[in-house]
């Protein structure tokens, strides 16, 4: 898909003339030869953006950004999309439809042509093919901070949901009585289905089993019978369970807190005030964001940076 957008720079404090060009908009799908500079742009993009908002970014080198990169390239239930403008790679966004509810993200845009609608066009794109797969929903988690991509995501019909702490530290290393906390095995995915979808009206089978396989996945159990579950305690895992004390065992168990942090929703004030009394600390808002089929969760929950 073609387009071609004008961009015009008008007369202002640091601009002493007025300059139009066109620029040649392709949207295309990626390869696995689009890592490495998917990977830059990624990289550069969200350290612009949390620069500019004095917030630590979300990935501590470039290598990191790539390594992402490389993985979601390499997925067959990961649709890309990539854009490019006269010619060359500015940008790139991916679907995540390995379950009824999609996920969209990440999303970046080289910062040199940010504001030139080209996050519209990639996020446009994946909203149209998830239409026509019939996905019953289609969420994502956004910085807080960034109001340029809150602004735009509510114009395209997205909601706010949940605001979001993603919350990092040392680890715990805390036992909660009455709450053990094992690894999870294949044989505990059914339970695990059957809570998320008492907490969430729906499950995510592909994530927990992947999680289980690679190893990342754990349950807490409370009077004999799983009382949550994890597929690791990050910013790419999710976490679901009847109740904050369950969470917690979870929280205290985690060897380590992947990436950026874990995402707790702010709402629950109980669990934000333990983490925080516990030594943890804040380092972003969040926000996720949902189209089409939403139910208000009925339990305690981590979310993912997917949802």
């Amino acid at each position: 898909m073609v387009y071609k957008i004008k961009r015009l720079n008008l007369p202002g404090y640091f601009l002493t003339t007025t300059k139009s060009f066109d620029m040649n908009l392709v949207l295309r799908s990626g390869t696995a030869a689009d890592a490495n500079v998917c990977g830059t742009i990624c990289y550069d993009a969200f350290k612009n953006i949390a620069d500019q908002h004095n917030f630590p970014a979300d990935f501590p080198h470039a290598d990191a950004a790539i390594g992402l990169m490389n993985f979601l390239f390499s997925n067959p239930q990961i649709y890309s999309v990539i854009a490019e403008a006269d010619g060359q790679v500015v940008g790139s966004n991916f679907l995540w439809e390995d379950h009824p509810i999609a996920a969209i993200g990440p999303i970046t845009v080289n910062p040199a042509v940010q504001n030139d609608a080209i996050g519209r066009k990639l996020m446009e794109q994946l909203l149209k093919r998830a239409t026509e797969k019939k996905f019953a929903g289609v969420r994502l988690v956004q910085s807080a901070y960034h109001s340029r991509s809150l602004s735009l995501y509510t114009k395209l019909g997205f909601d706010a949901r949940e605001p979001l702490s993603a919350i990092q530290g040392k680890p715990l290393n805390i036992q909660i009585p009455g709450y053990p906390v094992r690894p999870a095995t294949a044989a505990d995915t059914r339970a695990c289905d059957q809570l998320c979808y008492a907490v969430h009206g729906l499950t995510r089978s592909a994530e927990l089993t992947a999680a289980i396989k690679s190893g990342t996945a754990a349950v807490v159990e409370h009077q004999g019978e799983i009382s949550g579950y994890t597929t690791g305690i990050g910013f790419f895992g999710h976490s679901v369970a009847t109740g904050n004390d369950s969470l917690q065992a979870l929280i205290g168990a985690a060897a380590t807190f992947n990436g950026p942090g874990f995402l707790l929703p702010t709402r629950n004030a109980k669990l934000l005030r333990w983490c925080l009394y516990n030594g943890l600390r804040i380092i972003q808002p969040m926000t996720l964001m949902s189209m089409g089929l939403y139910n208000e969760p009925s339990g305690s929950f981590l979310a993912s940076v997917l949802y």
